[in-house]
């Protein structure tokens, strides 16, 4: 027992210290390490049009040209075609977001933590 609070107890210290660091960035850095940690995972990219592509994002530039892998597009939820390979140019991209996966309590609370503050801070900045 006392071993598993001491690793439920430092899992959350490394949480902690990871949430740090992430508000410690710019937004060109997180923006940077946030399109690291998903390259080679499953993504949803929306359309200006609405229509959702849904693959493993191999490549993403600057401009948001997207090259997905395993690709499956949907049109108003429905799926509607399968493309092994897909290139998307980047003016046609509303978003581009991780497959949905519940992230730790501790997580979402913290996230909406750093939203508050960085939105405290852009509104003091702009004063």
């Amino acid at each position: 027992d006392k071993v598993k609070l001491e690793n439920t107890a430092n899992g959350r210290i490394n949480e902690a210290v990871k949430i740090k660091s992430y508000l410690k960035m710019s937004r060109k850095e997180a923006l940077s390490q946030f399109i690291q940690q998903i390259h080679g995972r499953p993504v949803v990219v929306k359309l200006n049009s609405g229509v959702d592509y849904r693959g493993v994002l191999a490549c993403l530039d600057g401009y948001m040209n997207i090259a997905l892998e395993q690709t499956e597009e949907y049109v108003n939820g429905q799926l509607k075609n399968k493309y092994g390979d897909a290139f998307i140019r980047g003016n046609n991209v509303l978003y581009i977001s991780t497959q949905k996966r519940r992230l730790p309590k501790i997580w979402r609370t913290s996230v909406k933590i750093a939203y508050q503050v960085l939105s405290t801070d852009e509104v003091n900045e702009s004063s």
